[in-house]
């Protein structure tokens, strides 16, 4: 007989947590670890969202998204969820770049990019102390009108190469463009400047137990497999969520899933005011990506002077549009060696990402479908074979995952791997205004992608929560 993953769920909860991205997670945990009675419902059959992982035969275990996050991850983790999981944040010390402009190494802080600024590029270093200052102080509420295009033009104008530095990381961290708002650049490009670029020792396996095992210890209910159908509404209040035929009662909900589709299908419009749905309507969602997944045989091992991360292109100039192309000209390769997952068998493991628009993968056919996958693998090993020579031989598995991929596992809308552009902040910031005690948490706005921005978006989330609850508490 089925199994009844809600079996276990009580009818009255104080908050509900749709879905299991690291924003969902952090918010379920503070609010635990805070008293509250708390629910966390996920659609698929393991926790994480994107940050998640899949195992092979063979003792191949694949980590879906690209490894790599800033500093600030290990004060995050320390502070709302453990020390043993903030504790295994570790560096990588290894940043190549390989494009007809340049090829270089970096450790990918400010004082490396200093140096090959002034050293390898010819910045004046008073320019580019200024640039670094410049980012360093943006802040979301800043102004939009300047775009990334104008703020470079502004600090290196002409200088196609120091563009291509500076901005091809950020776009593979967060799907933004030349043409977006400067602040959705720099304020993640200073998060990584300040120490580099980090991982998590173990796996992305490792972290998501390690944090089942934490909201566990605060109290925190899971259900798995267990796919929101609405979120309930009365007299202009959040009254909970219905899921799997059940009725669940709360008195807080917050959506971890994708910010239209939580609006649009789980709330429904009619529970919005016109002004609202338009801005809502207005959002754009970001974009998907493509990755192959290549696993070394037991026996092959990879010279870590191959690279921790590895940004390569073929396209003569940078171009954000190029990044998005089918015609594959730039990939970003993140280079797994056995001291990623000490406790398992040591592998070596290769997982090549790619921008990507879901248009561009939604409709064909099986048969297409299947091709294209394969053209995928096919040319994304041509382009590997450069830097892992006869590549093909020393492969024991190789897959793709493209953003109907995505969609599918994720359930978000055109598989967004970034969420929403930057105008999806807002709307998710003021949704409790619609519906009283709802909230978003996710990858919202740019700023808030990749998981250091998702875990303190939770962060931020979850003390509206207590406030709102507290508030209700007092009577005031």
């Amino acid at each position: 007989m089925p199994r009844d993953f809600l079996k276990n769920v009580k009818p009255v909860y104080d908050v509900v947590v749709i879905g299991s991205g690291l924003a969902g997670l952090t918010a379920a945990n503070v609010l635990g670890r805070a008293g509250y009675r708390v629910l966390l419902l996920e659609q698929h059959y393991k926790l994480g969202g994107l940050a998640t992982w899949f195992k092979r035969p063979g003792g191949y275990l694949f980590d879906v998204s690209l490894h790599g996050f800033p500093h600030g991850m290990i004060k995050s983790c320390r502070r709302y969820w453990t020390r043993e999981i903030a504790d295994s944040i570790v560096q990588l010390k290894h940043i190549r770049f390989d494009n007809p402009m340049f090829s270089l190494t970096t450790t990918f802080d400010r004082e490396d990019f200093t140096r090959l600024l002034v050293t390898r590029f010819h910045v004046a270093p008073e320019t580019v102390s200024q640039f670094f200052d410049t980012v360093r102080a943006m802040n979301f509420y800043d102004d939009q009108s300047l775009t990334s295009r104008g703020l470079f033009d502004r600090f290196f104008p002409q200088r196609e190469d120091v563009i291509r530095l500076l901005m091809e990381p950020i776009v593979y961290a967060n799907g933004s463009t030349l043409e977006d708002p400067a602040i959705t650049y720099g304020i993640v490009f200073s998060n990584f400047m300040s120490k580099g670029v980090f991982s998590f020792e173990g796996g992305t396996d490792r972290l998501i137990r390690l944090m089942g095992d934490e909201l566990g210890r605060n109290g925190v209910d899971i259900a798995i497999r267990s796919n929101v159908d609405r979120i309930l509404v009365r007299r202009g209040a959040v009254a909970g969520v219905r899921v799997g035929g059940r009725e669940i009662a709360a008195r807080a909900v917050v959506s971890n899933a994708n910010l239209v589709d939580t609006i649009m299908r789980l709330l429904g419009p009619d529970h919005c005011d016109r002004q609202y749905l338009d801005q809502a309507r207005e959002v754009r969602l970001n974009n998907s990506s493509t990755q192959v997944y290549i696993a070394l045989k037991p026996d092959e091992m990879l010279d870590e002077s191959t690279g921790d991360l590895l940004f390569s292109s073929t396209a003569p100039r940078f171009q954000t549009d190029l990044l998005l192309s089918r015609d594959i000209t730039s990939r970003t390769f993140s280079f797994y060696y056995p001291r990623a997952r000490p406790a398992a068998p040591p592998r070596c493991l290769i997982v090549s990402s790619t921008n990507a628009r879901f248009e561009d993968w939604a409709h064909s056919s099986p048969k297409e479908y299947a091709a294209s996958k394969r053209d995928l693998i096919e040319s994304t090993l041509d382009a590997l074979d450069r830097y892992v020579p006869d590549c093909r031989a020393r492969i024991a598995h190789v897959e793709a995952a493209t953003p109907r991929t995505f969609e599918h596992y994720t359930r978000h809308l055109g598989g967004a791997s970034f969420g929403t552009k930057f105008e999806g902040l807002a709307v998710s910031r003021n949704l409790s205004q619609q519906v009283r005690g709802l909230y978003h948490a996710g990858s919202v706005g740019i700023i808030m992608s990749g998981w250091l921005g998702a875990i303190n978006y939770g962060v931020i989330v979850a003390n509206d929560v207590d406030a709102m609850l507290s508030r209700a508490a007092d009577g005031s």
